[in-house]
């Protein structure tokens, strides 16, 4: 689900559905339908005039509930099984979606993080 959730960042609403129609991940189908019935809350909620003007500022997901129970094997034996949850948290904002932010390079990656840790003080010294 997390990579479902970081893929959909920054993206418009149309095209994130377009994208998860074609996705083999089993969690595709499930951010789906949560995206169709978040766009059917902003609409009719918070008053949006287009449905397809939206973009999904956030999406995360993370761990849900953990339900341990017994599960029974041949010869009096058992072992444990675990029913795993996750959540999945999506924010659309109304509007057209930001550009993308282009990756650094790494020599300017490098140079502002010498620059953090010249500037740093450290207390208690000479």
């Amino acid at each position: 689900m997390w990579y479902l959730a970081k893929l959909l960042r920054g993206m418009s609403i149309d095209q994130a559905l377009a994208q998860l129609e074609f996705s083999d991940k089993k969690g595709a189908q499930i951010i789906k339908e949560i995206l169709l019935e978040a766009q059917d809350m902003e609409v009719r909620d918070n008053n949006v005039e287009f449905r397809s003007n939206l973009y999904i500022a956030e999406s995360t997901s993370g761990r849900g509930q953990y339900l341990k129970c017994v599960q029974y094997h041949g010869r009096g034996c058992f072992g444990i099984m675990e029913k795993v949850f996750c959540y999945c948290f999506v924010k659309l904002v109304e509007g057209p979606p930001p550009p993308r932010e282009a990756p650094k390079a790494a020599i300017t990656h490098n140079k502002e993080y010498f620059q953090e840790l010249r500037n740093q003080t450290i207390i208690h010294t000479l």
